[in-house]
């Protein structure tokens, strides 16, 4: 009876499908299915449309099953006020965190896979909510009016003891960047070890079984584990420690980006500086403009610069350590939904850069300068990001000034010369 009652509540309270509906929009749209106002500010104006899915549709790659996917995490960015953006996971109102994970897998599934079949977003739902329910049943639970301690020390020995969840380094296993995936495998980073956590308490607060003010410490280590504790008795240095809902699906989507960055040869502090880089000295990725200042650019990292483009040419895609455009771009476009940082724009224009969508490229430049106006520039890296934004538009502003750009439509080409990534 537990159990029934959890998933009908569950699926009641937000568990909902993935749209199928084929566009969205960069702000107000996806807010708008919720009836509710868009949480923050980090874009400026109107954006034009997001390009992954279109352009792919132009190279003739399906995307049926992205799109949808797209739509159902744009569905849960909607639910996210000002309030709920910043509440802890470990409560989690508006967006459903879990749907919204599960939702940026079967989007990145569908855009490697090519699978007809989408992710089975709803089975790992009902597989979450029987490994939630489970902590309840048998003897997994603490007695009745057991200290916090107490209570954490049976939920973190279910969890990571009793059902064998460890954590993984998400930079060297994208895996356990995947909800569904650290379902399976048992294996997950921090953050969805995090989630796992924050879904099993709020299970026993619908069931009126909590009866303190629990929270959840999100380490900052590379090998330690999320642990609860009783935030009556929390410190001053435990609130860095709280994850909210918007800075979960932040940091989730800034890891899969850093990890599928196309450009990494130089090992900059800065994607953004890595990808203008590239225009500089690396091989091209459109049209004719395949000839490059080399500088004093070694031998090695030429030829790793050659490797890589090979890979991504070739549209092998085994190792994330040569990048992965499709999934770059994705994770771009998914942090422009969460209006998190103007920077996202930046970044986002570097990748359409390399794509050939100069138009879009532009604009995001100004919007990110737009968002930008007026902010001092405090150390090195700043100093030197904002002259390669400058040095982008300079350059982008060149190529749409030349005569006839339009009708070679560099955009569509770069998919359709990168073979399928299976």
């Amino acid at each position: 009876m537990l159990v029934k009652r959890r998933r009908v509540g569950r699926r009641r309270g937000g568990r909902r499908p993935c749209s199928s509906s084929s566009s969205v929009q960069p702000r107000a749209a996806a807010a708008a299915a919720a009836g509710q106002q868009p949480e923050g500010d980090g874009g400026a104006g109107e954006a034009p449309r997001l390009v992954l899915h279109d352009s792919l549709d132009a190279a003739g790659v399906a995307t049926a099953h992205a799109r949808s996917s797209r739509e159902g995490f744009a569905a849960q960015v909607g639910r996210l006020t000002r309030v709920s953006a910043g509440t802890s996971i470990a409560i989690s109102r508006g967006a459903d965190l879990a749907r919204a994970a599960l939702c940026v897998a079967a989007e990145d599934d569908s855009l490697v896979s090519h699978s007809s079949v989408p992710l089975p977003v709803d089975a790992f739902i009902a597989r979450l909510d029987d490994l939630s329910t489970g902590f309840c049943a048998g003897g997994n639970f603490p007695p009745s009016h057991a200290p916090p301690e107490v209570f954490f020390d049976y939920l973190e020995r279910y969890l990571y003891v009793h059902k064998g969840f460890r954590r993984a380094n998400g930079v060297s296993d994208v895996r356990a960047m995947y909800l569904h995936s650290v379902l399976t495998c048992r294996s997950g980073s921090a953050l969805m070890l995090a989630l796992i956590y924050s879904e099993i308490l709020k299970t026993v607060r619908i069931y009126g079984l909590l009866d303190f003010d629990a929270e959840i410490f999100f380490p900052t280590d590379l090998n330690s584990l999320p642990r609860g504790f009783d935030k009556q008795k929390s410190k001053l240095g435990d609130e860095p420690h709280i994850m909210t809902s918007k800075s979960f699906l932040v940091e989730v989507l800034k890891t899969l980006k850093a990890t599928f960055w196309p450009f990494q040869s130089h090992q900059s502090s800065s994607l953004f500086l890595n990808a203008v880089a590239a225009n500089h000295h690396g091989p091209g990725t459109l049209g004719d403009n395949q000839t490059r200042s080399h500088g004093n650019i070694s031998s090695i990292e030429m030829a790793a610069a050659k490797a890589a483009q090979h890979r991504l040419m070739r549209g092998v895609w085994t190792n994330v350590r040569f990048g992965d455009m499709r999934r770059a771009l994705a994770a771009c476009e998914r942090l422009i939904l969460l209006q998190h940082d103007p920077h996202e724009l930046r970044d986002y224009a570097a990748l359409l850069y390399h794509c050939g969508y100069y138009e879009e490229c532009l604009h995001y430049l100004s919007s990110y300068q737009t968002a930008m106006a007026g902010q001092s520039l405090s150390n090195r890296l700043e100093i030197l990001e904002d002259e390669a934004v400058n040095t982008l538009r300079a350059r982008v502003t060149l190529i749409l000034a030349e005569d006839g750009w339009s009708s070679r439509r560099p955009a569509a080409s770069y998919w359709t010369k990168n073979s399928e990534p299976w």
